[in-house]
């Protein structure tokens, strides 16, 4: 008896597309065209951006995609088409040897009486505000610990290793009491990038002590912008510890002045360059161009999230984050645009 012939796509249960090269879609399985609640021949030649209900978030990882036909996965995608709602699913999109791209789609239907919608944040939510809860005494504790030590100590090193405690339990606490009541972003103001880069250069040396050489290398030239010092501060802290975690034995601190940099699609006089260089293990080959992905990390007791919320503040302020890596040489460089007579500062996102 011959064996049984494979079930083709168009048999499977399983919700499949294909893209061309330009990520447009040349055909689909009726079980995608099911899913969607739209008819394969309305789909036909849509982009997937066209359906993508997440501001360019499918369109941005097509060209990561992996030549060698690795899928990559795309959790909780959401999809929409005018008239047939919203619809979400885990992706897995891989590249074909003609250049395609694959797509299959497990909807989130598959886990009933969850609503990936409104189910995951809401729950994060929740447990996040209970963490904050939980955090706020043990702050008031560090915090009057602090000045009770700070009327105690002697010799100046002392003092700023307590001004340093009490600056940081300062912070976390805004965090926490940013995650209890949510409220808009706090107005920029007239910040200091040198000032940022004092505080994550102390906040180094008690991690690292005398491990890692820190060098800094500031132009003091540069001017003040409109910024938000400790946000600043968390994001070049999380690039500083990246650094501290590849290895490295020497972390240098660098600022400079970019004169007509284009930032985006805005061109701009003046921008603040802030250079975070290590000579560390670098970013892993397969990592490269995923590493400002949310959940991402080279390391196994990473969380992914370090290099994102860099971005994000960098964003914040108008700026940009990017890099150049390779084994004992890594450059992250952050450019922060310097608002002139011409140009309106950045406002805060909610």
């Amino acid at each position: 008896m011959p064996p049984a012939s494979p079930p083709q796509p168009e048999q499977l249960a399983t919700p499949l597309a294909w893209l061309d090269a330009e990520g447009r879609l040349q055909g689909c399985n009726p079980a995608f065209a099911s899913w969607l609640g739209i008819s394969a021949r309305r789909l036909q030649g849509l982009a997937l951006a066209e359906l993508d209900a997440e501001a360019g978030r499918l369109a941005e990882l097509l060209p990561r995609l992996p030549e060698s036909g690795e899928a990559l996965r795309v959790r909780r995608a959401r999809l929409a088409f005018p008239g047939a709602g919203e619809h979400f699913a885990d992706l897995w999109l891989a590249r074909g040897e003609d250049g395609g791209v694959r797509v299959e789609a497990h909807p989130a239907d598959e886990f009933p009486g969850e609503d990936p919608a409104t189910a995951l944040p809401a729950a994060l939510s929740a447990a996040l505000k209970g963490l904050a809860h939980e955090i706020r005494n043990p702050l008031a504790g560090m915090k009057g610990a602090a000045q009770l030590l700070a009327r105690r100590v002697e010799g100046d090193d002392a003092r700023e290793l307590v001004g340093l405690i009490g600056s940081e339990v300062d912070r976390l606490a805004a965090l926490v009491e940013r995650l209890m009541n949510p409220a808009p972003p706090r107005a920029f103001a007239p910040t200091n990038i040198h000032a940022v880069l004092e505080r994550v250069r102390q906040l180094a040396e008690v991690e690292a002590g005398w491990a890692v050489k820190l060098v800094r290398d500031f132009d003091p030239s540069l001017p003040e912008f409109p910024g938000d010092a400790d946000r600043l501060v968390q994001a070049l802290w999380n690039l500083v510890r990246n650094a501290l975690e590849s290895g490295a034995s020497q972390v240098q601190l660098r600022t400079r002045a970019e004169h007509h940099v284009l930032i985006g699609d805005r061109a701009h006089r003046l921008a603040v360059r802030v250079d975070i260089a290590d000579d560390g293990r670098g970013v892993p080959e397969d990592l490269a161009e995923r590493i400002f992905l949310p959940l991402v990390s080279g390391r196994a007791e990473g969380t992914g999230l370090g290099l994102p919320l860099a971005q994000q503040v960098a964003r914040e302020h108008g700026g940009s984050l990017g890099y150049r890596s390779r084994p004992g040489h890594t450059v992250f460089t952050l450019l922060i645009p310097v608002p002139d007579g011409d140009d309106e500062a950045p406002a805060p996102e909610a």
